[in-house]
């Protein structure tokens, strides 16, 4: 058998083979494209979870359209994204990061490096190749700095002492009545406290290992837990999670950590395994979990639904925001790379910015009261 050599980068002779009866060419051609473009990526470095979940929406778009790539048209990506709107009222930045995926797929496809479009016209005739299907004026642009709901906040912190002190309860009264979960609720409830206390996301608390804990010589009181090594921080799309060093600030949260560990994770029976948190059944404690756990405490507290385990890193930022922590200090902990990315981040109180603008105001009080801002106004 002899490759079908065609395009200057070759990528469609690659995987078109001449000398075999194919019995429907039609999805023997769109088999090839595919696996074409994962050999594009992975060249790339594109890690295999960000393949995959790529490879499985072009299916989806395949089977919404009916209809071949090289017969898709502009239409075709208009009625899918009204699909996800009107009837899976997916959310403006899921829309546009399907779309995104789509545009990619096509770009590739259009490539004449490729060879595709002449791959296909040899195939099926004249006029049968892929066309640009994702324009500005048919996908979602990327306007706002933030597009989650509008109601998501943080914590008040009475709210916030009212949660943790509620978690806290939950371990005395497993002990007196001598339930079996009193080791998972006292695990819970200093993991609610470290998911604030470090400002984490859900999935970076899941994840860390005792061995993530270290000093840092700037804050030798906090003993071992001085620093916290998150290694599975939210990746950029396509690359490896990214690693952060956050500082220990809150002492009482220190406490809460160093006790757990030394006093109460031992009683698991899971010495050897490197999760900070671990289950009775000697494994890891899943994201779900610590999102079911969250759910069933707020809702026996009766506070507000639009409260999520996201709302926790949200309250790290805004109150230490209030208590007057330098703005790039908290950018840094938190690992955001934009100023933009934390400031949505922030819902400060009526009392801090009150103080705030007393702050602004006092230096030009000051300056009316001794005659100076007086005269710079002649």
């Amino acid at each position: 058998m002899q490759q079908r050599r065609v395009g200057l980068a070759e990528a469609a002779h690659m995987e078109l083979v001449s000398g075999v009866v194919q019995l429907r060419p039609e999805d023997a051609m769109v088999e090839a494209m595919l696996r074409g473009w994962r050999d594009q990526q992975t060249a790339r470095g594109l890690k295999e979870d960000t393949i995959v979940p790529r490879e499985r929406l072009v299916r989806r778009f395949l089977e919404f359209t009916n209809d071949y790539p090289w017969c898709w048209t502009p239409g075709h990506m208009d009625e899918w994204s009204l699909s996800l709107t009107a009837e899976l009222h997916l959310a403006p930045s899921t829309i546009r990061s399907y779309q995104c995926t789509i545009r990619q797929f096509s770009e590739f496809l259009i490539d004449g490096r490729y060879g595709w479009a002449v791959a296909c016209e040899r195939e099926f005739g004249p006029g049968q190749h892929p066309v640009a299907i994702a324009h500005e004026w048919n996908t979602i642009a990327h306007l706002n700095d933030y597009e989650g709901n509008p109601e998501a906040r943080p914590f008040t912190r009475a709210e916030l002492q009212r949660f943790l002190d509620y978690a806290d309860d939950q371990v005395d009264r497993a002990v007196k009545v001598k339930r079996k979960g009193a080791l998972a609720a006292y695990r819970d409830a200093t993991l609610f406290k470290v998911i604030y206390g470090w400002g984490l996301r859900r999935t970076e608390t899941a994840k860390l290992d005792l061995v993530d804990f270290g000093r840092n010589p700037a804050a030798p009181e906090f003993g071992s837990y001085g620093m916290l090594n998150v290694r599975y921080g939210k990746a950029k799309r396509g690359q490896p999670p990214r690693r952060r060093n956050v500082a220990s600030v809150m002492d009482w949260a220190v406490d809460a950590v160093a006790d757990y560990v030394e006093n109460v994770r031992a009683r698991f029976g899971c010495e050897d395994h490197p999760a900070l948190w671990v289950t009775e059944r000697g494994g890891r404690v899943k994201p779900a979990e610590i999102n079911a756990r969250f759910v069933a405490y707020r809702d026996a507290l009766k506070l507000p639904a639009v409260l999520v385990p996201h709302s926790l890193r949200h309250s790290y930022v805004t109150h230490l925001t209030e208590d007057g922590v330098d703005r790039r200090f908290i950018q840094a902990q938190v690992g955001h790379e934009n100023d933009s990315s934390t400031a949505v981040y922030t819902h400060v109180s009526d009392d801090f910015m009150n103080a705030a603008l007393r702050r602004a105001l006092t230096p030009a009080l000051g300056a009316e009261n001794d005659g100076t801002a007086r005269k710079g106004r002649r």
